[in-house]
């Protein structure tokens, strides 16, 4: 796995006001059958850095050998980077449905890896993160890979898995506070089968 170097991880300073939103450390992941993007992000819901972020690859091994590598990579990420949240994309409508039920199986292997470790799972349709991000549901991959790279301060573009799960932790950066309850009504609704 690629890994970029951790940062040191901020909090309030001694005699700050106690008004200030508690950070929050959180996963994105943006699953796939041979690439798995995979990004790791402090935030307190205005400011957010990433710790870590990169992919994970299995394309040739057997369909059993990817999934037990996805999860077992997860978990490692889960466990080493200690995360209190996880965002994943919702699965969405695919036209062959071999590869929306490999989709359907790498994710759970996800939700599997990061449920045994604890944390809370929260799920994000495709629009409703590139309009967190880039501010319109239509956005183009190479607009989310810019916006991931200004909003963190990164020094160049992330590739497209990476920027995608950066951006799925950025979705749900900025939907901290907000009931979880309205958080997934919101997104359900923006999630439209693609003709």
């Amino acid at each position: 796995m690629d890994e970029s170097p951790l940062s040191t991880p901020s909090g309030p300073l001694p005699g700050a006001s106690q008004t200030r939103p508690a950070r929050r450390r959180i996963l994105g992941i943006d699953p796939g059958s041979r690439t798995t993007g995979y990004a790791v992000i402090d935030s307190d819901g205005h400011h957010s850095t990433r710790v870590v972020s990169g992919c994970i690859r299995v394309g040739h091994e057997s369909w059993p050998g990817r999934l037990g590598l996805i999860f077992g990579e997860v978990a490692l990420l889960v466990k080493g980077y200690a995360p209190q949240e996880m965002a994943v994309e919702q699965l969405i409508f695919a036209r062959d449905p071999v590869a929306a039920l490999k989709l359907g199986q790498a994710r759970g292997a996800i939700i599997c890896a990061v449920l045994q470790g604890g944390l809370q799972v929260h799920e994000y349709s495709p629009k409703s993160v590139k309009q967190a991000v880039v501010g319109t549901g239509a956005a183009e991959k190479s607009q989310v890979q810019h916006m991931v790279r200004i909003l963190l301060s990164l020094d160049a573009e992330p590739a497209e898995d990476e920027a995608d799960a950066l951006a799925l932790a950025l979705c749900h950066a900025h939907s901290l506070g907000i009931p979880a309850r309205r958080r997934a009504a919101a997104s359900w609704r923006d999630w439209r089968p693609t003709p």
